[in-house]
């Protein structure tokens, strides 16, 4: 079981690795990758450790990627996986800094997730994507008024099978979506929120099962997530995912 673990933890690494890199430039400072988003994305991206599990991490290193960041204009943070690079928490602990811990739940090919039927994936040209994504800023701030947000690039990478975008519905009204990012083999499921006025009625749990199917379908038989909090985790458990690590996430400026 343990070998299991680490050749999904490697298999994550490397996607962590190469997801940014479609909408993103890359500089190597120290020993960590920073990521420099392309203008007009719309996304930001963490520094992440560039050789995981093998490099040296000082607190002298962290603040050197963080005044990186800070120079080109960027929020500070970096991300990592705590069971990958365990040398990375007391380096950034040493630099007077201490980052959030979130649980990694990754979901095993066997478990059989069907779509829900309330949520639908949405094409590039889909006059729903901004508002979709416009839920999904409304779900984390905790708002209800949902505005129609930008889509920016996002119709490109959905027309390119790198981005997949799912909304749940009541009716005609969109109550919640979420993302995956599909590289090969492997998917994150990114941004799933819904706001507040919508909760506690199952549109997690069926932007969750809608996107899995989606990617499953593409021939991805390795999806994960990390979640924002225990209580969310609960949603994906009880879908199927299990807890297989803890993602840790510095983040200065947010």
């Amino acid at each position: 079981m343990e070998r299991e673990r680490t050749d999904l933890l490697e298999r994550v690494e490397r996607y962590y690795d190469l997801v940014p890199r479609a909408v993103a430039t890359t500089e190597e400072v120290g020993p960590f990758t920073l990521f420099v988003p392309e203008e007009g994305t719309g996304w930001q991206f963490y520094a992440r450790p560039r050789r995981p599990g093998s490099a040296t991490f000082t607190p002298a290193a962290v603040e050197r990627v963080l005044a990186r960041q800070l120079a080109l204009g960027l929020p500070r943070a970096i991300e990592w996986v705590a069971d990958v690079t365990p040398s990375l928490l007391p380096a950034v602990r040493g630099a007077g800094y201490e980052p959030a811990h979130y649980p990694l739940l990754t979901l095993p090919p066997r478990v059989r997730v069907p779509p829900d039927p309330r949520a639908r994936v949405l094409p590039p040209a889909d006059p729903h994507l901004g508002i979709a994504f416009g839920a999904v800023r409304a779900g984390f701030t905790g708002r209800d008024d949902v505005e129609h947000q930008h889509p920016g690039r996002k119709p490109e990478l959905i027309e390119q099978g790198a981005l997949i975008v799912v909304a749940s519905y009541e009716g005609s009204r969109l109550c919640g979506a979420g993302s995956a990012a599909p590289r090969g083999d492997v998917a994150e499921l990114m941004g799933i929120a819904v706001p507040p006025g919508h909760r506690k009625r199952g549109h997690g749990s069926a932007i969750t099962r809608s996107l899995v199917a989606a990617c499953r379908e593409r021939g991805v038989d390795l999806v994960f997530l990390t979640a924002g909090s225990d209580t969310a985790a609960g949603i994906y458990r009880r879908v199927g995912f299990v807890d297989t690590a803890t993602a840790c996430v510095l983040e200065i400026d947010g």
